[in-house]
């Protein structure tokens, strides 16, 4: 099915998997932009994230059960029934739909629409995505165009005022041409092909989800496909889409990138540097957070914009939930609630969280992986990274991995990663029951540690992270 074949603002699209980040964004931006929009979760259906739900209901979206029942006439007609790759065939709307003949599109199919018709600029790359798009959106919206947003996580701003804070309709240009749309642009499953975006923006290759070959593959097809100007980082695994391509980086790499980050000082809760003889402050740790200002910096150039005009936008950007996001602290202890998941991620969490301790606190992490296939993929380099990243007195547990459903092969826990860095000379301990961890973390933390919880692709995250942090409050007042 074409994409063309669902414009129109009476039609109704229906989201299977609305529960999604990527999918709760696609149809958030149906309805703002005048549309119709549905959705169904299994998650729902058994009482969970009854936030999202909520906010989902309140901004327009018909949330049904996932049951097939969305074809029913008394929904009114559906014009296509939108899936990420996580729904599989034998999921009831998906039969519904089949029986009912109504189009079936992949989300990356409905995402490359919007692209297509506006001024869209794609962010891509295996690991800090959302926060670049995050930061490109901040910029150019402070500098007046207007743009919108398409991304998987919510902007702490956004969702600071009550809105779902990944998405945002696009106003009106200033110049009068089509209007700006800043996106997320997914590597995961290979959608990110069927992108053809006005600015093409990739910032890094690791392992995540795919080996790094499949996924450079990938990158070269998005470098073709991209209409006008693209954005790289310079790193020599990336030297196949650097012809042609504006770079960037940091010192004491990165020597001939035009936009290269200097004078780079890092402090528990801020990042300085200077870029093109402009300085900037970040509200946000770490040396990754340098390199993703420094990449939306040479993104947002391409649209004429000056560095000095985005100093101050990036100084105000409040971050990405579950981006090393404080949950607050209690009895000396602070709650970090990170979305990290893959190696990269990891390292970077884990280096940005040892430069926030002070008097010889430790990391008290907790990472729960997710998917068994994705873990299975991952076993070896996850091992490495907790290896490689924690200190000789910090804590890691281990709950056992997320399973959102489906069809899998069990043949992999959160007990194999433990054994294997264990027998690398860190502290690793598994726990199948993750709510048993809380009381475990809090008799475990002593004033100058840190909590670090990671981990993706499960809501109820950072709700543990809130009860580590309540259970560390009620151990600090029965101390007083």
């Amino acid at each position: 099915m074409s994409s063309s074949e669902v414009d129109g603002a009476e039609a109704r699209l229906h989201f299977a998997g609305v529960g999604g980040s990527g999918m709760s964004a696609l149809a958030l931006f149906e309805v703002l932009r005048g549309g119709r929009a549905s959705g169904s979760d299994r998650a729902f259906d058994q009482g969970q994230h009854p936030e999202l739900r909520r906010q989902l209901e309140d901004a327009g979206v018909v949330v049904l059960p996932q049951d097939g029942s969305f074809t029913g006439a008394e929904h009114g007609p559906c014009a296509g029934l939108v899936v990420s790759t996580a729904v599989e065939e034998s999921v009831p709307d998906v039969a519904a739909a089949r029986a009912a003949r109504v189009p079936v599109l992949h989300r990356s199919e409905l995402l490359a629409r919007h692209v297509a018709s506006h001024r869209s600029l794609a962010v891509s790359g295996t690991s800090g995505k959302s926060t670049v798009t995050g930061m490109v959106f901040q910029v150019l919206r402070a500098c007046g165009l207007a743009p919108g947003l398409l991304t998987g996580g919510a902007l702490a701003e956004l969702a600071a005022r009550g809105e779902p804070g990944n998405v945002a309709a696009p106003g009106p240009a200033p110049d009068g041409g089509a209007p700006w749309l800043v996106v997320e642009a997914d590597e995961s499953d290979g959608s990110l092909v069927r992108y053809e975006p006005w600015l093409g923006l990739v910032l890094n290759l690791g392992l995540d989800h795919k080996q790094p070959d499949e996924i450079l593959a990938m990158f070269r097809t998005f470098r073709a496909r991209t209409r006008g100007p693209f954005v790289a980082a310079a790193d020599a695994n990336l030297a196949d889409v650097h012809p042609g391509a504006v770079l960037f980086g940091a010192e004491p790499e990165a020597a001939t990138a035009p936009f290269r980050a200097v004078d780079i000082h890092l402090s528990p809760r801020q990042s300085a540097f200077r870029v093109a003889d402009e300085p900037f402050v970040l509200s946000q740790p770490g040396r990754h957070n340098v390199l993703n200002a420094t990449a939306a910096i040479a993104a947002c150039a391409q649209l004429g914009l000056h560095p000095a005009d985005m100093a101050a936008p990036l100084l105000a950007f409040g971050g990405i939930a579950r981006r090393f996001q404080s949950v607050g602290e209690a009895g000396g202890v602070e709650v970090i609630d990170d979305f990290a998941h893959n190696p990269d991620k990891l390292a970077a969490a884990l280096a940005t969280a040892h430069g926030r301790l002070s008097g010889g606190g430790r990391v008290l992490a907790v990472f729960q992986p997710h998917g068994y296939g994705p873990t299975r993929f991952l076993k070896d380099a996850l091992i490495e990274a907790f290896r490689a990243h924690l200190a000789p007195g910090d804590v890691l547990w281990l709950p056992e991995i997320f399973f959102a459903g489906g069809t899998v092969t069990r043949d992999i826990s959160s007990a194999d990663l433990t054994r294997g860095i264990v027998e690398g000379g860190r502290d690793a301990r598994f726990e199948v029951r993750r709510a048993a961890l809380v009381p475990l973390i809090a008799a475990e933390a002593r004033p100058g540690d840190l909590v670090l919880v990671m981990g993706a692709r499960d809501p109820s995250l950072t709700g543990f992270a809130r009860a580590c942090l309540e259970a560390l409050a009620s151990r600090a007042a029965a101390r007083s």
